[in-house]
């Protein structure tokens, strides 16, 4: 869907003449109050759910989750996903023509927020006809907007489902996203980010920012309980360990796998679409503007919430989804939390997980039985 009016952004910039591609699932009612709208994180796109008929290995990024006779029931409710501004699946980005020049933008194209997000979402349900959300959800970087949606819009938001997700980024994380971003600037085809045009696209800093991501993604037991130290491959005339005593090739399962996953990463994800997604994740912070009181800053959300975290994700602990559940039960809001015990790390949000499946499928039919007449 495209839109000519600009798009003011908190840096001061705007956008003009802009695209958001986005996907639906379900049927929007009669009262129009069945919608849900799923926020997706770094890496992902609006394509939420279900397959592209005749292309294989599309299934959705939350198919599990989402979909007829499943949690988030596509029978029963409408479900909007949307890519955003600034990403690299179809809506405008850095890869698209900058219309001031003529030519990509590349790093020109301005830096855009989580509220940013939240206000272009905003437009697109807005042309869709819709008023009132059933439920805005999103786990990572996707729960970091549905908790935005409840304080720019609160109005239009009646459940929040906040999952695997953090009130703001710990120091630790932004180095990670620092570390990341560095791998890709240094690397000689980043070209100032205007890479484009001399096409050319630096695979070899993508890759290193996303084993560097994956490694945050999962934890240390599952990591061990897959991998171990497991050799890549034993050797006939390898030292008596099995080891080939190398610096440069691989050696451990674990080092084919990270590898695997950097490779996979450089062919499809664009390099300034991932420095933008990670600096809007080190910028989203609503407590910076009270001080860092985060009770004052959730005092103007009014959904009811369902907050979700992980035991052994350790780059949003569940530690971070108490202070968002203390801050939001300081302000007399309607808070469920669970913890759900894992060895799966970050990445647990996406799993198949048949605990967390049950009760997302358990709160969403509360919200389904609210809009039966």
């Amino acid at each position: 869907m495209s839109f000519d009016t600009p798009l003011l952004l908190r840096s001061g910039a705007s956008v003009a003449n802009y695209t958001l591609v986005y996907e639906t699932y379900g049927t929007l009612n009669a009262k129009r109050d069945n919608a849900v709208l799923v926020c997706h994180a770094l890496n992902a796109s609006h394509h939420v759910a279900g397959v592209y008929a005749g292309k294989p290995h599309s299934k959705g990024w939350w198919d599990s989750m989402i979909g007829p006779g499943k949690p988030v029931d596509t029978d029963r409710f409408f479900v909007v996903g949307i890519n955003n501004l600034g990403s690299c699946f179809g809506s405008t980005g850095p890869m698209h023509t900058n219309p001031a020049t003529g030519r990509a933008w590349g790093a020109d194209f301005p830096v855009v927020t989580v509220e940013d997000w939240v206000d272009a979402q905003a437009r697109l349900l807005d042309a869709l006809g819709i008023d009132t959300l059933a439920a805005v959800m999103g786990g990572s970087l996707g729960g970091m907007q549905t908790l935005s949606w409840t304080l720019q819009y609160p109005q239009r938001v009646r459940h929040a489902v906040v999952a695997a997700s953090a009130p703001n980024l710990t120091a630790e994380n932004i180095a990670f996203n620092e570390v990341a971003r560095r791998a890709i600037v240094s690397d000689q085809d980043f070209r100032g980010g205007h890479f484009y045009e001399h096409a050319v696209v630096p695979k070899r800093g993508l890759r290193i920012a996303r084993m560097i991501g994956h490694i945050t993604y999962l934890s240390d037991d599952i990591m061990n309980a897959k991998f171990g130290r497991e050799l890549r491959n034993v050797v006939e005339g390898a030292g008596t360990n099995g080891y080939r005593y190398t610096t440069q090739d691989i050696e451990f399962q674990i080092e084919s796998y990270l590898r695997h996953q950097g490779d996979k990463f450089s062919e499809y994800f664009d390099a300034n679409t991932y420095l933008l997604i990670t600096r809007a994740l080190d910028y989203f912070d609503p407590a910076r503007a009270h001080g860092g009181d985060l009770r004052a800053a959730l005092a103007p959300a009014s959904a009811q919430f369902l907050i979700v975290s992980f035991s052994t994700d350790w780059r949003f602990s569940p530690a971070r989804s108490r202070e968002i559940v203390k801050a939001l039960l300081d302000n007399r809001r309607s808070v469920s939390y669970v913890e759900i015990n894992t060895t799966h790390g970050h990445d647990a949000f996406l799993l198949n997980d048949a605990y967390y499946m049950s009760m997302m499928r358990a709160y969403f039919e509360r919200i389904a039985g609210e809009n039966t007449p």
